[in-house]
């Protein structure tokens, strides 16, 4: 089956539509969703709508926790606090009828572990470097399990449990063959990626290969930077979008 992997999608509706036409025009059979659809941009709700219409798996992410009041915000940067609360207040009750019925932050889907954040914690860690990867693939039950969270379009391996684990920024175009060893894969983020690179960001991947392919997608930042000043949130919000951090 080919299937896309997305997430951290944080409300910005220009980039997840034009991740999905870009989904759209290579034949994907399913969209599968690592959470983070609200926080940060100014249109939450269209954006779950997408989500609830195009994507066949669903995960909760800390925001979309945050929204649903199910966590403390206290820990949150001045701006995504003051956005979580945006967030809070635009949400209709079906958009947070939505966000119920995703209900969890991992799942599995066809032998494939699908996390938030982490196998170990798939709310809260960032598995950013080596040591923290190592410790979640002796965590995870399936040997290929998806991430999101970072932001960061990556990918952790190693060939087993006593082996050393590498770690690959995840750049356009490029694909990995998933028949041997354990991995930690990272599709980046679409509405908001952090690794130097502003462009949206999803995976490929084929699970009969299994192989995996990181894809950039161009769209229209400008329309996304404005409608977070529209809407009153912060300003360094849309900023950064143009930055990839």
């Amino acid at each position: 089956m080919l299937v896309a992997a997305i997430s951290d999608i944080h409300a910005n509706l220009p980039a997840l539509e034009s991740v999905l036409a870009d989904i759209d025009s290579t034949g994907v059979e399913e969209i599968w969703f690592l959470g983070d659809a609200v926080g940060y941009g100014a249109q939450p709700s269209e954006c779950l709508q997408l989500i609830d219409s195009r994507c066949s798996v669903s995960l909760l992410g800390n925001h979309d926790l945050a929204a649903l009041g199910d966590i403390d915000i206290s820990t949150f940067s001045p701006g995504a606090a003051h956005s979580a609360l945006w967030t809070r207040e635009k949400l209709t009750g079906e958009d947070l009828d939505l966000l119920r019925e995703i209900g969890q932050a991992s799942g599995s889907r066809e032998g494939f572990g699908l996390y938030h954040a982490s196998p170990r914690d798939p709310v809260w860690e960032y598995v950013v470097d080596t040591e923290l990867a190592a410790e979640n693939l002796d965590a995870q039950t399936e040997r290929i399990a998806l991430i999101g969270h970072s932001h960061i379009a990556l990918y952790f391996n190693r060939a087993g449990p006593t082996s050393e684990t590498s770690s690959v920024l995840g750049s356009e175009g490029s694909s990995i063959d998933l028949n041997e060893g354990e991995w930690l894969v990272n599709p980046g983020s679409v509405g908001q990626p952090r690794d130097g690179n502003p462009r949206a960001a999803w995976l490929e991947l084929d699970t009969a290969a299994p192989k995996a392919t990181f894809h950039r997608v161009e769209y229209p930042i400008d329309a996304a930077a404005e409608s977070i000043r529209e809407a009153g949130l912060p300003s360094h919000l849309a900023d950064r979008l143009y930055q990839g951090h």
